[in-house]
């Protein structure tokens, strides 16, 4: 996950997203909803920490399973390290829902070291 600041780039996360038969809804978003404190009614009360729901019942959030991380875990949701997640939770509250842009694809982000020069 690259988040971006004013056109810059201020932090590179490593997320995890839908598994097989399990996508992440790709396209442009805005915060729908924000809760601190989320447990998953659907998926075994799991909990959801700094969620931002950006589609129907999909969250950017945090979660416990960090060695996941970097590759598809999930049901759908974007899940984060909980320190990235309260950051970015912190970061849309200060910028306001109505200003943040949440743009989902299913390209790789990559940092300038990391992507081919053409």
């Amino acid at each position: 996950m690259a988040v971006s600041v004013d056109g810059m780039t201020r932090y590179s996360w490593p997320v995890s997203t839908g598994r097989n038969g399990y996508g992440t809804p790709s396209g442009v978003f805005h915060p729908q909803m924000m809760a601190r404190r989320w447990y998953s009614r659907r998926y075994y009360n799991s909990p959801m920490p700094h969620s931002i729901f950006f589609y129907h019942g999909f969250a950017i959030h945090g979660t416990t399973e960090l060695a996941r991380l970097g590759g598809p875990a999930s049901h759908g949701c974007v899940r984060l390290h909980p320190s990235h997640a309260a950051a970015l939770f912190a970061l849309v509250e200060r910028s306001g829902p109505r200003n943040t842009r949440i743009e989902i694809s299913n390209q790789r982000a990559c940092s300038s070291e990391a992507c081919p020069r053409t």
